[in-house]
C-alpha cells in the first residue's frame, strides 16, 4: 500500500488499495464442488514458463474462452 501511495505521484492512473478478506465457509463449498465435479475450470491454453510473454500476449488480446494456466 505504502508503493501505491508513493507511485500515485509519479503516474496518472487511478491506483486503489485491493485488499482481500479470505472467507472459509465459501472456499471449502468451492472445494467441494471443484471435487465432485459439479463445478470444471474451463482451461483455454497452457504455456510452459519459458513462454509467459505469449501467454501474456494472447490474454492481452481478449480473446480468451478460460484461465490461461502457465506450468512450471
Amino acid at each position: 500500500m505504502v508503493s501505491a501511495l508513493v507511485l500515485k505521484r509519479l503516474v496518472r492512473h487511478k491506483l486503489r488499495p485491493f485488499l482481500v478478506s479470505l472467507n472459509h465457509e465459501v472456499l471449502d463449498a468451492l472445494k467441494e464442488l471443484v471435487e465432485s465435479e459439479k463445478v470444471t475450470p474451463v482451461i483455454d491454453r497452457t504455456y510452459p514458463l519459458s513462454e509467459t510473454p505469449k501467454a501474456i500476449a494472447h490474454v492481452a488480446e481478449g480473446h480468451t474462452r478460460g484461465k490461461v494456466v502457465i506450468t512450471i
